[in-house]
């Protein structure tokens, strides 16, 4: 083979690789753009979600306070006018009575718990609207209130294992002592519910009397007065149980 032949040859060959190349580096781009452009919407996403999601808490959060502020409001009782004197006038931000404030903290405590179900402040709002529910003496509601917190708060947070006792409260409150009892002794042996144990078995004491349940109520005050030697509920817890031996 002449060498003007040899060497077409060899430029044909290395014009093949380098065609050769340009697909290949041109397919891979074009799997690299693909790559990045999933990339970068992933990340846009991301940051959108992410964005959004402090956007609510921070609205939620408003609303919680928005609310709590009216449920710690001052309570101020205004005199009564001296004769022929102009009726005085409530300080602004301040309530004549609790049951007042309790009444005017309610409504926006609901709406800031409908409005960010899901978000922490939301089920703070709804844990705290049950709370007011039973002291206005609305225990079935708060019942509700708190069952709607126990859906929606996570296992084992403080809120799923307060709104336990809560709603036992609630229950009691309505006659339901079966039910009550039942979670205060759930809670009395849950190590992980974090609560006062001590506490809890003075809640079930005091249910199982109500109940007319009294030898289980001798159990719960017995057992604050023999396992919790120094607690506050101790001269309560002697009492009680003295009084629910007598029965």
């Amino acid at each position: 083979m002449k060498s003007s032949e040899r060497h077409k040859l060899k430029e044909n060959e290395f014009a093949r690789r380098v065609a050769q190349a340009r697909e290949a580096i041109g397919a891979r781009g074009r799997d690299i753009s693909t790559i990045l452009m999933v990339v970068v919407v992933a990340l846009v996403m991301v940051g959108g979600y992410t964005w959004w999601r402090q956007s609510r808490n921070v609205k939620a959060n408003t609303k919680l306070a928005e609310a709590l502020a009216v449920y710690e409001a001052p309570v101020v009782t205004v005199a009564a006018p001296a004769p022929g004197s102009p009726v005085p006038v409530q300080q602004p931000g301040t309530y004549p009575t609790e049951q007042a404030k309790l009444e005017a903290a309610l409504p926006k405590l609901v709406d800031a718990a409908n409005a960010y179900p899901n978000t922490d402040a939301g089920i703070a709002a709804r844990y705290q609207a049950a709370a007011v529910l039973s002291v206005v003496g609305r225990p079935a509601e708060a019942e509700q209130r708190y069952q709607e917190v126990l859906d929606k708060a996570s296992r084992g947070s403080i809120y799923s294992r307060t709104a336990k006792l809560g709603q036992a409260e609630a229950q009691v409150a309505q006659g339901k002592y079966d039910s009550a009892i039942a979670t205060y002794r759930e809670l009395s042996v849950d190590s992980s519910a974090q609560l006062p144990v001590d506490g809890i078995l003075m809640h079930l004491g005091r249910a199982c009397v109500k109940a007319g349940k009294k030898d289980d109520a001798v159990r719960a005050f017995n057992r604050v007065v023999e396992e919790f030697a120094q607690s506050v509920y101790g001269a309560d817890a002697r009492r009680e149980l003295a009084e629910a031996k007598k029965g």
